[in-house]
C-alpha cells in the first residue's frame, strides 16, 4: 500500500583512498579512527596535494577542453546545455553586480538583505567564467572579474541565522569563478585577484570552516564544498585538509548503510548522539535502509543539496589527485539510486516517511553520475533515467550548468 506523493522543488565507503591511507598513517600506532571521528583528527594530518592543480575547483582544464570541442561540434547534450546557459540572464554582458557590505539572511532567507543578490552575482561570475572557457570571448572573462571585484571591494560580513549556509552557497560559486578566471585568462590584475582571495579568507572562511555539526547535514556539506574550493584557490593545504576531515565525518552521518548498525552514525561533536535523538534528527524516520538520507523525510530537495555538495567535494579532491569517491561509493551511488527511484515514479511504501515524501530532488546528479557511471562504468539505471530527464541542469543557489560541465566528461 502506498499513499500520495507530493512534488515541490527547493530550487533547485568502500576501501581506502590514498587520502584515507594518509590519515591512518599519520595517527599514532594503536589509535583507532573511523570516519565518524574525523572531525577530531589533528589538523596536522595531511591529505592535500603537495602542489595544487589549476584549474581544479569542480572542473578541470581537460574537462573544459572536452566540452568546448563537443559544443563546437554541435554534440548533445552539451550544445543544448550551452545554449541554455548562453540565453540565461546570468550570462548577459549587461549584467550588473549588486554588492553590499553586510549580507543579512535569516531562516529561509527572511530577511533577505542581499542574500539573493549575492548568490546570483556569484553564479553570474561563474557563468561568465564558463562562457569565457567555452567561447574564448574575453568580454565574459572581464565581466566575471568585474563582478568579483565589485564584491571584494565592499563586503565585510554575513549575519543572522542563515549566515553559514549563505556563505557556503555563495562561497562555492565564488571559488569556481575565481579559479577559472585566475588560471585560464589574463584579464584579472594580480592585485584584484589577491584582494578577492583576501576577501575569501577574511569574510568567508571564518563563517564556514568549522562546519555546523548540529544543523541538518546539507548545511555542513555545502559549507565544505565552499571551503575546499576556496582552499584550492588560495593554495591553503591546512584548510583543504580540514574540509576533507569534516566531510569524512559528515558523509556517513548523512547517508545510511546497513553496515552502520541498527541506527545511523551521529555527526561528530553533535548533540544527535542517542537512538532517540537520531530518530528526531532523521525527521521521525526509525526504519533505516541503504541510501536513506538524514533529510529524506524532510524533503528530497534539501537531500539533493546535501548529496550534490558531497559529490562536489569528492570531484574537487579528484582533480587534486585525492580519491574520496571510493570512500563513499557505497553511500553516494545508493543514495542517488534510492531517491531517483521515487522521483521516477516508484510507489512510496508505508514505512518510508509515513508513506508520503516530498519530491523535488532537483538536477543534482550529474557530477556523481559522471564519475560512477561514466568514469567507472557502474550500472545506475534509476539515476541514469532521472539525470537524462532533468537535462540540461540550470543554476540554483550553489549549482550551475552541470550538464554542460560534467555530462560524459572524462
Amino acid at each position: 500500500m502506498s499513499r500520495r506523493t507530493t512534488r515541490r522543488g527547493v530550487h533547485a565507503g568502500l576501501g581506502l583512498s590514498l587520502g584515507a591511507a594518509l590519515v591512518v598513517a599519520a595517527i599514532a600506532p594503536g589509535t583507532t579512527v573511523d570516519a565518524t571521528s574525523a572531525r577530531t583528527v589533528s589538523a596536522a594530518v595531511t591529505v592535500a596535494p603537495s602542489t595544487f592543480k589549476h584549474p581544479g575547483v569542480l572542473v578541470s582544464g581537460a574537462q573544459l577542453d572536452f566540452v568546448r570541442q563537443k559544443v563546437k561540434a554541435g554534440a548533445e547534450p552539451w550544445t543544448s546545455a550551452f545554449d541554455a546557459m548562453r540565453r540565461s540572464g546570468l550570462a548577459s554582458l549587461a549584467y550588473r553586480a549588486k554588492p553590499r557590505a553586510v549580507v543579512e539572511c535569516g531562516s529561509g532567507s527572511n530577511p533577505n538583505l542581499g542574500c539573493t543578490d549575492e548568490r546570483n552575482d556569484a553564479l553570474a561570475a561563474y557563468t561568465h567564467a564558463l562562457m569565457w572557457s567555452i567561447t574564448k570571448d574575453a568580454r565574459h572573462a572581464r565581466k566575471a572579474a568585474e563582478i568579483m571585484d565589485a564584491w571584494s571591494a565592499v563586503i565585510r560580513d554575513h549575519t543572522n541565522g542563515n549566515a553559514p549556509l549563505q556563505t557556503g552557497w555563495a562561497g562555492a560559486s565564488w571559488a569556481r569563478a575565481a579559479e577559472l578566471i585566475r588560471h585560464t585568462s589574463t584579464v584579472w590584475p594580480a592585485a584584484r585577484s589577491a584582494r578577492f582571495g583576501a576577501m575569501l579568507r577574511r569574510v568567508y572562511l571564518p563563517e564556514i570552516e568549522n562546519g555546523a555539526p548540529d544543523k541538518n547535514g546539507n548545511w555542513e556539506l555545502i559549507m565544505m564544498d565552499a571551503v575546499i574550493g576556496i582552499a584550492v584557490f588560495l593554495e591553503d593545504r591546512a584548510r583543504f585538509d580540514k574540509a576533507v576531515q569534516i566531510w569524512r565525518g559528515r558523509v556517513p552521518a548523512y547517508v545510511y548503510l546497513k553496515s552502520d548498525g541498527v541506527t545511523p552514525k551521529s555527526p561528530p561533536n553533535s548533540r544527535w548522539n542517542t537512538p532517540e535523538r537520531l530518530v528526531r534528527y532523521w525527521q521521525g524516520q526509525s526504519t533505516y535502509v541503504d541510501g536513506l538520507a538524514q533529510e529524506t523525510c524532510r524533503d528530497f530537495g534539501h537531500s539533493g543539496w546535501g548529496l550534490a555538495a558531497m559529490a562536489h567535494v569528492a570531484e574537487t579532491a579528484h582533480h587534486q589527485g585525492i580519491d574520496l569517491y571510493s570512500e563513499v561509493r557505497g553511500r553516494l551511488d545508493k543514495a542517488f539510486g534510492f531517491h531517483t527511484r521515487y522521483e521516477n515514479g516508484t510507489a512510496v511504501p508505508d514505512w518510508l516517511c509515513g508513506g508520503r515524501v516530498q519530491l523535488g530532488l532537483g538536477a543534482v546528479t550529474e557530477v556523481a553520475y559522471n564519475h560512477y557511471a561514466g568514469r567507472l562504468g557502474m550500472n545506475m539505471p534509476q539515476t541514469k533515467r532521472f539525470t537524462e530527464a532533468a537535462r540540461p541542469a540550470g543554476p540554483s543557489h550553489f549549482l550551475a550548468w552541470e550538464t554542460l560541465t560534467h555530462a560524459g566528461t572524462p
